[in-house]
């Protein structure tokens, strides 16, 4: 099966800056910065620069359940980056992150700055920073590892792939929103069968590796992401449903997914936390319920 016109690939491949659908103008085939602009530092240790993106959201849950946890020393401060506007490609952002791509964090906390970059190092640096939701005995450790780099590993074909395809291409084609959906159907079906025998993706207790999931696949089954749940018939995956309505309950989660969010309910949007009382009363009330209810 072919696609309506058939594309034969020249001999040597040529930047097209028109191609590329929704998001062209932030791709290119070269790396380094397009302009000269410094990363802002605020008063925490932690320095956050990200976009409310699933990716991003990883970390900001992180963060906020290991604050509600009672781990003080992960105050932060998040800063918008607004990858449609290039803030990417500034001279600060390249030098803290040289893919360039977001999130990337600063910690500020020890004698000389440390940078870290792709959002599942970030994860693991904070989980054995503070010591929490990331076990210490071996086999509990790898379970939670192994999940964490099943995901670094399975959004690509998540997002760059089905998502590209089926939501933002310029043109739709049949062969690649195919391939992509088999393929997001069958990492619904590991995730589906994984949770069947356990409440958590790493076992009986809530880790970073449901936090790196959950934000692309949980959002996918509750249709919203890519405009795509009838299409992937995502009901079906029934206790990846249970375990998408359980973290989203968590009142932690609610406030990380407000973090650095430019998109949606205007309520629901936080675009910059530098400290707790930034979640004001009017969205705390929206988050927790109040007493007696």
């Amino acid at each position: 099966m072919s696609d309506a016109t058939d594309y034969v690939p020249p001999k040597v491949w040529t930047w097209d800056k028109e191609s590329g659908g929704r998001f062209a103008n932030i791709n290119r085939p070269i790396a380094g910065p397009t302009h000269d602009k410094e990363l802002p530092v605020g008063q925490h240790p932690l320095q956050l620069y990200s976009l409310g993106t699933p990716n991003g959201v990883k970390v900001t849950v992180l963060l906020e359940e290991l604050l509600a946890a009672g781990h003080g020393g992960a105050e932060y401060d998040a800063w918008l980056i607004n990858i449609g506007e290039g803030d990417q490609f500034s001279s600060g952002y390249v030098a803290a992150n040289p893919n360039s791509k977001i999130p990337v964090m600063v910690d500020r906390s020890g004698p000389e700055p440390i940078r870290i970059f792709e959002s599942g190092a970030i994860l693991i640096h904070l989980a054995e920073k503070f010591g929490a939701f990331l076990p210490t005995e071996t086999a509990a450790r790898a379970e939670v590892l192994s999940w964490l780099m099943w995901q670094m590993g399975s959004a690509p074909f998540l997002g760059g792939g089905f998502g590209h395809f089926y939501a933002y291409a310029p043109t739709k084609q049949e062969y690649p929103i195919n391939r992509y959906a088999m393929e997001v159907k069958r990492q619904l079906d590991v995730l589906d069968r994984r949770l069947a025998e356990s409440e958590y993706l790493g076992g009986a207790d809530y880790s970073i590796a449901d936090m790196a999931v959950w934000p692309w696949y949980g959002a996918l089954v509750k249709g919203l992401v890519y405009d795509a749940g009838e299409f992937l018939q995502v009901q079906e995956y029934r206790n990846v449903q249970r375990w998408t309505d359980q973290i989203a309950a968590r009142p932690a989660v609610k406030r990380g997914r407000m973090v650095n969010r430019v998109m949606g309910d205007p309520a629901s949007q936080l675009r910059e936390r530098h400290d707790a009382s930034d979640f004001d009363l009017r969205t705390q009330d929206k988050l927790e319920p109040a007493e007696g209810n």
